[in-house]
């Protein structure tokens, strides 16, 4: 009988334990919960990289209270990268989309960190009219026709409406920006490198268009196959041209630190010759990787589309801020950018006002006045942000330093 009674009164403790965080949440979250879903690599050199983009992420979340609209938001993080090469696969990354798409709380998917998964992700979402924001991907043809292949943007949009925004600029600035500072620098004869991905070669394209409208000779264009451990017979053609600059359109996972550190080797240094690459490059495993001896001897400079982040005002400041004192590091190169990304998102929610694709969807392409960490800005009907902030930075003391604003 005592037993019974202990029993009965744990059993109502219990009730009472598991029925008053429901009771809370119903208070908190009257219409629910939706999801958000994530997707990029997770693995080898984007570790660092994708940590900060989920950090980013989570962070916007936390400040909003989890809640937004009346809805509890839920953040699902995958890895979009194989297993096998620890860079992102296409089979992957549409696996991850179906999943989200086939997630019926699953109202925003925030993706991808390379431009070549968007191109697998964008038209798995657009037929289910739901709302991908990138926080990283830059490729012009995912969105715009000045830099795209035929066919694009349309191709990714099966049901004729844009469902992709990204807050960040895309390649056809960055890369016109790089060579003009390529030029202000001095350089006169650009050899240009990609590692033949869309990314990589989108913004090494746009950078010779650009150096040859401006005036810059560019002596050779070759993309590399970034799995070779041995980059020197290109490197010695290099050599022979008598270039004065290497550009490199690529991303850490693609053969960059090879290139750096061989070009060393060869005796491609300052002051003869520079390196100077896109955003993609601009993250701590490309100094580690290459060696801070060779970053350094090689003159690295990178382009970044954003102002340096100590820099930051209003929202971006504070966000930076907030996260060196949550996390205790300094925020990754697009930890922010994934913050601004969740932001935007749950901003869709809010004037949709309600659980729907659709109404989510088309409530972002509305957006104007956005106060995002560079400061205001829009979205076009493409999804594209009107915002053109360029930055400079070097290799100093085996650290990426900022050197410029590059107004061109």
């Amino acid at each position: 009988m005592k037993f019974w009674k202990i029993t009965a009164a744990g059993a109502a403790l219990l009730g009472l334990l598991v029925w008053a965080p429901a009771t809370e949440a119903q208070k908190q979250c009257p219409k629910g919960k939706i999801k958000f879903y994530t997707s990029w690599p997770m693995q080898g050199a984007m570790i660092p990289e994708g940590t900060g983009m989920k950090n980013g992420v989570n962070m916007a979340v936390e400040e909003a209270g989890g809640v937004v609209a009346g809805f509890c938001v839920e953040v699902v993080n995958l890895d979009d990268a194989s297993p096998q090469t620890g860079k992102w696969d296409g089979a992957v990354e549409a696996e991850n989309a179906n999943k989200a798409v086939a997630d019926p709380d699953t109202m925003v998917y925030i993706g991808t960190y390379n431009s070549g998964a968007a191109k697998v992700s964008i038209p798995i979402n657009n037929r289910a009219r739901m709302l991908q924001i990138t926080p990283a991907n830059t490729y012009p043809g995912l969105t715009k026709k000045s830099g795209a292949a035929p066919g694009e943007p349309e191709i990714y949009r099966p049901t004729g409406a844009p469902n992709y925004v990204r807050p960040i600029p895309a390649d056809d600035i960055q890369g016109a920006v790089g060579a003009r500072w390529a030029k202000k620098l001095g350089h006169k004869k650009v050899f240009i490198l990609d590692d033949q991905e869309l990314y990589g070669k989108g913004i090494a394209d746009v950078f010779e268009a650009e150096a040859k409208k401006i005036g810059l000779q560019v002596v050779g264009h070759e993309g590399i196959d970034f799995k070779q451990p041995d980059q020197k017979p290109v490197l010695t053609k290099i050599r022979a041209t008598g270039a004065d600059l290497v550009y490199m359109g690529g991303v850490v996972e693609t053969g960059a630190q090879v290139v750096i550190r061989q070009m060393k080797d060869l005796g491609l240094v300052m002051p003869k010759v520079r390196f100077i690459g896109p955003d993609g490059l601009m993250e701590d495993t490309l100094i580690s990787g290459a060696t801070c001896e060779a970053v350094q001897a090689v003159g690295t400079h990178i382009t970044f589309a954003s102002l340096p982040f100590e820099q930051l005002t209003g929202v971006g400041g504070k966000a930076y801020r907030t996260y060196k004192e949550k996390y205790k590091i300094e925020p990754t190169a697009y930890a922010l950018y994934a913050y601004d990304a969740a932001r935007v998102a749950m901003e869709a929610v809010k004037r949709a006002g309600k659980k729907d694709r659709e109404a989510i969807r088309a409530a972002a392409f509305g957006l104007r006045g956005f106060e995002g960490i560079n400061g205001k800005f829009n979205l076009d009907e493409n999804g594209d942000t009107d915002s053109k902030v360029m930055s400079g930075y070097a290799v100093e003391n085996c650290k990426f330093k900022f050197l410029e604003v590059l107004n061109f």
